[in-house]
């Protein structure tokens, strides 16, 4: 007996009717943030008017501060290795303890600096986190 394709199969997800579901499971209840359009959010705040504040210029220019020499910090950091086992090989093949050398030292270092850096980025974004939301609330209606 043929089946009959003109009927789609049963959707068997699971609605939970969560935040993260996929489609809404009524169309009367307003949108979650993450939904809505940027036309649609238009009305919630004046994005031109605070891009334009004092307040946003100065959040920007502290990430800035935070980003641009943490970045190159960690590009000098982790190219280093590659240029002193290249042109300093001398130096790098000195053994610090048993068979472990200077360079195995600094590569195993570089790990550390990472979680160090990645450390202090998430400090910081906290704070920027409070200037937005602050930033933000002086700009409700």
């Amino acid at each position: 007996m043929p089946s009959d394709e003109s009927q789609p199969p049963p959707d068997l997800t699971p609605s939970s009717g969560g935040p993260t579901d996929v489609s809404r499971l009524s169309q009367r209840e307003p949108k979650p943030a993450h939904e809505r359009t940027a036309e649609e959010d238009r009305d919630l705040a004046d994005w031109k008017l605070i891009a334009g504040s004092e307040g946003f210029q100065e959040l920007l220019r502290a990430k800035r501060r935070f980003i641009v020499p943490a970045t190159i910090f960690f590009l000098l950091y982790y190219f280093a290795l590659p240029y002193l086992v290249g042109y300093h090989p001398e130096l790098m093949e000195r053994k610090v303890w048993r068979e472990v050398n200077w360079a195995y030292l600094f590569a195993f270092s570089q790990f550390f600096m990472a979680w160090t850096l990645a450390a202090f980025y998430v400090a910081a974004a906290a704070g920027w986190d409070r200037k937005a939301k602050a930033l933000l609330a002086s700009f409700k209606h």
